[in-house]
């Protein structure tokens, strides 16, 4: 049993016993900690609101045999902005969702954690709206070495009359490697998610285009598929078009 340091996004917190809190976080070297905060739901917790969701920090743990104990948080990122902008709130809570799906206790998570660093540093500067959670999930994927094929048919290659998509086959696919299972893409839409594959987060300040709903229903249900679990955020949520 010993003392580390670390740093990690507080991705959300669950009451434990009386007065404490299991807080899980992503850490950029262990992925996902799970760890206690003793006395934090005290009015008077030493904690403060150093612990809320959404708030990067950094941690000095004392890892126990199954939880590590939080014994000191200091606050390197709060992102006040975020949290005043209910629609805001909503972007960065799927987000977090999302990661918390796919991080993996223990394993170094450094392209994750970046990810979702850079998502709220975009949403406390103004970027938003469904096309950031396509942007952010069309990333995701790719961080798991599974990005969509979105400029060639993920079959043989090929780089044009590409308007069917399958998510079994893993993107786009062109008539001939079409065996079923696929459904059209509205026009426009191939190019719109593309773009938001490359997209920097800090670019998508503008008001979402028109493409954006199926953008995001899209990334949603290639990301729902391969990692075989719902994001209840975005099926609930009250984003407009999801």
């Amino acid at each position: 049993m010993t003392l580390r340091r670390d740093q990690g996004i507080v991705l959300r917190g669950y009451p434990f016993g009386e007065a404490d809190r299991i807080v899980l976080l992503i850490s950029p070297n262990h992925g996902l900690v799970r760890a206690v905060a003793k006395g934090v739901r005290r009015t008077k917790s030493r904690f403060g609101g150093r612990l809320e969701p959404l708030t990067h920090v950094d941690l000095v743990l004392f890892q126990g045999r199954n939880l590590a104990t939080i014994t000191q948080v200091s606050v390197i990122e709060p992102f006040p902005r975020l949290r005043g902008d209910l629609d805001a709130v909503l972007v960065a809570g799927t987000m977090a969702e999302a990661i918390s799906k796919v991080i993996v206790e223990g394993e170094p998570s450094h392209r994750l954690f970046l990810l979702l660093q850079r998502g709220l540093q975009a949403l406390e500067h103004g970027a938003g709206g469904l096309d950031l959670v396509a942007s952010f999930l069309l990333k995701l994927m790719d961080a798991l070495g599974q990005a969509p094929a979105l400029r060639h048919c993920a079959a043989c290659g090929r780089k044009n009359a590409l308007d069917r998509f399958s998510l079994v086959g893993g993107g786009l696919v062109c008539s001939t490697c079409d065996i079923g299972g696929t459904f059209r893409l509205r026009e426009g839409l191939t190019l719109h998610l593309a773009r938001l594959s490359d997209a920097d987060f800090l670019d998508l300040k503008e008001p979402d285009s028109d493409l954006a709903a199926d953008a995001v229903g899209l990334a949603r249900r290639f990301v729902e598929f391969h990692i075989e679990v719902g994001l209840a955020g975005l099926a609930y949520s009250n984003i407009k078009g999801v």
